[in-house]
């Protein structure tokens, strides 16, 4: 298996990251990325918040039409240059799906299954721009690109939160700090989900990467169990009572059927929770599955696998798709699913060593591939990915 970028945790090891601060307590790690360039520029960020199909938001403590005013994108141009002069933020989601190399630096974070990664969001501010202090429901880094944040943050979880009434924007009304400090680039501060925490600009250039994670409410995967546990049930599957007594009056619900539903509904689940393979393959189907509207756009001009083996023996690399979710489960039999944007692929034993070469990686140098790519299953299948727009040619990893 190639080795992953090193993680950000400077002296620390991973696994005490997570024995120790994963979902307990904030970390501030002092120049994690040293060096740091940012995968962005606060122009272009504003150009990919003008952009149609990018999830933007613009919040204004101070000079809005009233306090905390949010806007949502897409913004025309001419938006930027009716803004004041501080106390404002621009806001954009899912920039590594915009920006292959925001997206690099998710394979940093893989103390945890990338599944767990949700996005990157990148944040603007001039000084004295904030957004309030908040809590989020998930893990997030909050890693320094450009200028300098000052954030004020508690040590431990908010069990029930105040919030300010009447703001466009959820605020603490009693937020107390624990701890300030500051942040400049390759600096990188962790913190556990309803942690509180508060950033301020103290600069004129102040771009915040932020990596959030999934945390699916146990409301939210029921609810998809259910549904899709439903469509395992055929149509011609109705209730039946051969066997039925007479009722003590017409308008009774007799106690023969209520008992009858209660037990077709508990046989029914019952069948569904205790097939371990059949919950598996819904849960991968399901983290798998990309939001309604959102597909991989397949390669304008499909490259055939001579033209693609080709490239990655000259040693251009892969990287992930603007919409590519991809993990991979080992069954007890030893058997291997790579689960594609919410379909499900069982591979050969020639393809099986590839799924952890490619699957939850957003760039693949064409090294890690090179001992795989005599195999004939092998390359149809990359082949397929890359022009079903799951993979794309990375040529700066060939310049690299």
């Amino acid at each position: 298996m190639p080795d992953s970028p090193a993680a950000p945790f400077g002296s620390l090891a991973p696994r005490d990251f997570l024995d120790t601060y994963w979902q307990k307590k904030p970390l501030f790690i002092r120049n994690a990325f040293p060096d740091f360039d940012s995968p962005v520029t606060a122009n272009e960020l504003a150009g990919l918040a003008c952009e149609p199909d990018v999830q933007s938001r613009l919040i204004l403590e101070k000079g809005g039409a009233h306090p905390w005013e949010l806007r949502h994108g897409p913004f025309d141009p001419s938006a930027f240059g009716d803004l004041p002069d501080t106390h404002w933020t621009l806001l954009v989601q899912e920039v590594d799906r915009l920006l292959p190399d925001a997206a690099a630096l998710l394979d940093h974070f893989d103390v945890v299954p990338s599944w767990r990664l949700d996005d990157i969001m990148i944040s603007y501010a001039p000084e004295g721009g904030n957004v309030g202090a908040h809590i989020d429901n998930y893990d997030v880094f909050l890693l320094q690109a450009e200028g300098a944040r000052e954030w004020a943050i508690g040590h431990n979880p908010v069990e029930d939160e105040r919030i300010v009434p009447d703001l466009d924007v959820r605020i603490l009304a009693d937020f107390t700090p624990d701890e300030t400090l500051t942040a400049r680039p390759g600096d990188l501060l962790y913190l556990p989900p309803r942690v509180a925490h508060h950033g301020i600009s103290k600069s004129d250039d102040c771009l915040t990467i932020s990596v959030g994670f999934r945390a699916p409410s146990h409301r939210a995967l029921i609810q998809s169990f259910v549904q899709d546990a439903v469509q395992q049930i055929p149509e011609t599957a109705r209730y039946s009572d051969p066997d039925r007594p007479l009722p003590n009056a017409p308008g009774e619900l007799p106690t023969y059927d209520r008992e009858r539903a209660r037990q077709l509904v508990r046989a029914r689940l019952k069948s569904l929770l205790d097939d371990d393979a059949a919950l598996d393959d819904w849960f991968a189907r399901t983290l798998t599955t990309p939001a309604p509207g959102r597909d991989a756009p397949p390669r304008e001009e499909p490259l055939s696998t001579e033209t693609l083996v080709a490239h990655l023996r000259d040693g251009t690399g892969l990287r992930r798709g603007p919409v590519a979710h991809l993990v991979f489960a080992d069954a007890e039999d030893g058997s291997r699913t790579l689960y594609v944007n919410g379909r499900a692929r069982a591979l050969s034993e020639a393809e099986a060593p590839l799924a952890p070469r490619i699957a939850g990686r957003a760039r693949i140098p064409a090294d890690d591939l090179t001992d795989l790519l005599d195999r004939s299953p092998v390359q149809a299948l990359l082949t397929e990915l890359v022009n079903d727009g799951v993979l794309e040619l990375d040529h700066v990893l060939a310049d690299a």
